[in-house]
């Protein structure tokens, strides 16, 4: 069975996570949850790591949650609690942990993978990057403290209409809105991301861990709560019958 993330390691503390469900576009299932969380914890709880890079392998940095898996995301009441808790176990390790995490994003960055994105330090996209928030037209709702961050980085109307709508847009658009850090070329992107990480990894590791904690919980004063409205919200949405029935016609349209 292929490993759902692969985690690499290279001199001066960085440490490369990749996910790696390339068939799927790196559609989100409970093994790429599990392992996706364990190798950013051992990043963040590992002294000789300094960054982290996130990327996805194949045509796509994460296409959302894997919709064809959906039974068996939507189980029982505390089944479905579990799994919208180890997604947002995912933003707990990129945000609140003390490691920088640099995003390395092509292709789709939706839903879930779009989240991730944002809850990166420093988000660099391809120029092929495509994004959008799917999950209200599906029945559910938003995770990854989203409806604090988003708000924060491109004001409440806009991210209001961003997750209603769920209109697509490109890497340059992201860019301008703050949702990236810069965008380059689709072959220049494992550079860029690496050149990063070195430039991080050199500066001294006290201050970086005291910029990326003050800074994050300055601009999510509650993200702990933000995150459990959302999962609220989440579970809900996900046991509706309606949205069921809408998860099925979208997989006959496939």
């Amino acid at each position: 069975m292929t490993d759902t993330v692969i985690t690499s390691r290279a001199e001066g503390g960085i440490r490369t996570i990749a996910l790696n469900r390339p068939e799927r576009l790196n559609a989100i299932n409970p093994e790429l949850l599990a392992a996706l969380r364990l190798a950013l914890a051992e990043g963040n709880d590992d002294p000789a790591t300094r960054v982290m890079i996130l990327h996805g392998r194949g045509r796509a940095f994460c296409a959302g949650d894997d919709l064809k898996e959906f039974d068996r995301q939507a189980g029982t009441e505390a089944e479905t609690r579990a799994y919208i808790e180890s997604i947002q176990d995912i933003t707990r390790e990129i945000v609140l942990g003390d490691k920088m995490v640099i995003g390395a994003v092509h292709g789709w960055a939706v839903g879930g993978g779009l989240e991730w994105m944002i809850n990166c330090d420093l988000a660099i996209l391809a120029e092929d990057t495509r994004c959008f928030f799917p999950e209200i037209s599906l029945g559910v709702f938003v995770t990854g403290a989203v409806t604090t961050l988003l708000p924060r980085l491109v004001g409440l109307q806009k991210a209001r209409e961003m997750i209603l709508f769920g209109e697509r847009f490109d890497a340059w658009t992201a860019l301008d809105l703050g949702l990236a850090w810069k965008v380059v070329p689709e072959g220049d992107l494992t550079a860029e991301a690496e050149a990063a990480a070195r430039r991080i990894a050199k500066l001294p590791e006290h201050a970086v861990t005291a910029l990326k904690r003050v800074l994050n919980r300055a601009c999510m004063l509650d993200a702990e709560g933000a995150m459990a409205l959302e999962t609220e919200a989440t579970v809900q949405g996900f046991l509706h019958p309606e949205t069921a029935r809408i998860i099925a016609e979208f997989g006959q349209k496939q």
